[in-house]
C-alpha cells in the first residue's frame, strides 16, 4: 500500500481559484472528475496519462470501456461508515481486470486501511488526522484470512492443504489484531 502525501504528489486536479476551466488541456498526471473526462475523452492524447475520480455512487461499469486509457481511478469514502468504494475496487480489480492505481480518498482512517489492500486500493491518501505509522502497522496484523480476495479469490479452506497451518505457526492466526 503506498501512502499518499498530497503535497508531494504528481496527479493534480483540474481547476483552479476562478471556477471550472473553459477547455481541457491535455496535461499529464491530470484527475478529473466524470464530467471534464467526458469532454476531453475523444480528444485525449494515447500514452499522455490520466486519473479519474469517482463518487462512490457511480456505478464502474459505466467506464469500463475507458479503464485501459486510465492510469489512476480515485474512489472517494465520503464518511468512514460509508464502503461502496470498496465494492468499486473490488469489481475495477476482479471484474474489470483494471491494472492501474486505485487509490482511496476522502475519510480514509487507519482501522480501513488493511480491506483497503483486499479489496483491491493500491494507494491512499489517509485523513489528516491519520497515522501513516499506524496504518502500515495495521497492513501487517493479519497474516491470512478466511475468505478470498482480489489477490487470490480462493477462500482458506480451497487452498492446498497445510496453508491455514503455516500461517497458524508463522503468527498467532486468530486475535492478532486485537490493537492498532
Amino acid at each position: 500500500m503506498q501512502f499518499i502525501d498530497l503535497h508531494k504528489d504528481r496527479w493534480h486536479n483540474l481547476g483552479g481559484d476562478d471556477g471550472p476551466p473553459v477547455s481541457i488541456n491535455a496535461d499529464p498526471y491530470l484527475l478529473l472528475d466524470i464530467n471534464q473526462w467526458r469532454a476531453a475523452r475523444s480528444q485525449w492524447p494515447a500514452g499522455v496519462p490520466v486519473g479519474i475520480k469517482l463518487a462512490n455512487d457511480f456505478d464502474v461499469e459505466d467506464i469500463a470501456d475507458d479503464l485501459p486509457r486510465f492510469a489512476l481511478v480515485a474512489l472517494n469514502f465520503p464518511k468512514w461508515v460509508d464502503g461502496r468504494a470498496y465494492s468499486q475496487a473490488r469489481l475495477l480489480r476482479s471484474r474489470y481486470r483494471f491494472k492501474g492505481e486505485i487509490r482511496a480518498t476522502g475519510e480514509a482512517l487507519v482501522d480501513m486501511v488493511p480491506l483497503m489492500a483486499r479489496t483491491g486500493f493500491d494507494a491512499v491518501v489517509l485523513r489528516a488526522d491519520q497515522s501513516i505509522d499506524a496504518a502500515e502497522r495495521a497492513l501487517g496484523f493479519f497474516p491470512g484470512h478466511y475468505q478470498g480476495d482480489t489477490q487470490d479469490n480462493r477462500p482458506l479452506f480451497a487452498h492446498p492443504p497445510g496453508t491455514a497451518e503455516k500461517l497458524a505457526s508463522e503468527r498467532e492466526f486468530v486475535n492478532s489484531g486485537a490493537s492498532i
